[in-house]
């Protein structure tokens, strides 16, 4: 979506709005609300998905007003209807579960974050123990640590954690990041760890996800130069959370995360000569552009575009939904 010009407005405060780029949707989370979407036209309404598609509240109230229906698990869900299983990974027991009970479903798990997967059930069957840094009850970090038995992961949160974290015994050690983190603080927990236990491996490719660091950068840009940064995104959304923070880190007077323009208090603006604007993963362009419109409505605006890295990845849906 094209962020219009503000009308000008000489009568009124000038402001310089400045988006980052990029910004909102990733390709994982495109591919999540895509597979909802045909399944809902191909097998019509109702279409259930296990926990929520993707952490943004107007996506999920969206595809609701389509026919999806959001449940926490699968007993929640009749034989006779597809499920649909959300971006950010299960434990294996779920599609386990639903193979019992000869259920018809559709993951749509990141295949970044099953990348990850992989990773963990690679080092468990060399005998490693996982050390994963992640946050605790992050639907991601639950369907990470249930691809293996209890006790082959430990999780690891802060630096802390990191500095009080004790082998298992003589195992040999591997280690695993959630996708959505703040690539600064995994980098400081990751220099801990590596310090007590050089013998660490690097994993084959860097877990946390293109589209996060990438973002994670625009921000950091952002705040050099903002009084101001608003983050468009869901509370419950790791990678959003983590872009406030990285804002304020690189400078920013203040940061906020906002659901949208409806959640804005006009009184952040107060001495805000530059207000920076972005997403997180999970935020639809709309959302921004109406933030910026709400902007351009209360002041003499200039919307500056930064640049950035232009994104092109593509994740294929499943073969179910394309034959």
């Amino acid at each position: 979506m094209t962020i219009h010009a503000p009308i000008p407005r000489p009568d009124r405060r000038p402001l310089t709005i400045r988006l980052a780029t990029p910004r909102g949707f990733c390709a994982g989370v495109d591919r999540a609300i895509q597979i909802v979407e045909r399944a809902l036209e191909k097998y019509g309404a109702p279409v259930y998905v296990r926990h929520e598609i993707v952490h943004n509240r107007h996506v999920v109230e969206r595809l609701k007003a389509m026919g999806a229906v959001f449940v926490r698990e699968l007993d929640e869900c009749p034989d006779d209807r597809p499920v649909v299983f959300s971006a950010h990974g299960v434990p294996k027991s779920v599609p386990a579960g639903a193979r019992a009970r000869d259920l018809f479903f559709l993951d749509a798990t990141c295949p970044l974050v099953s990348k990850v997967h992989v990773e963990a059930e690679r080092h468990h069957a060399a005998g490693r123990h996982i050390i994963l840094i992640g946050h605790t009850g992050h639907p991601e970090v639950v369907g990470t640590m249930g691809q293996l038995p209890p006790g082959a992961i430990s999780l690891v949160e802060t630096v802390a954690d990191a500095e009080a974290f004790q082998r298992p015994g003589d195992a040999a050690l591997a280690y695993a990041t959630q996708t959505t983190l703040s690539v600064d603080d995994t980098a400081e927990i990751l220099a801990v760890l590596k310090r007590r236990f050089p013998e660490l491996p690097d994993p084959h490719k860097e877990d946390i996800c293109y589209a996060t660091t990438n973002r994670q950068e625009a921000v950091k840009r952002l705040g050099e130069g903002c009084d101001l940064v608003l983050v468009v995104g869901s509370k419950n959304s790791s990678n959003s959370a983590r872009l406030v923070e990285v804002a304020i880190r690189a400078g920013a007077r203040d940061a906020r995360l906002v659901d949208d323009a409806g959640h804005v208090d006009w009184n952040w603006f107060d001495g805000v000569s530059t207000v920076g604007v972005t997403a997180g993963a999970s935020a639809p362009e709309p959302l921004i552009a109406a933030l910026v419109d709400a902007i351009a409505d209360r002041f003499d605006a200039t919307v500056v575009e930064d640049a950035g890295e232009r994104e092109t990845v593509t994740f294929k849906l499943p073969r179910a939904l394309t034959d």
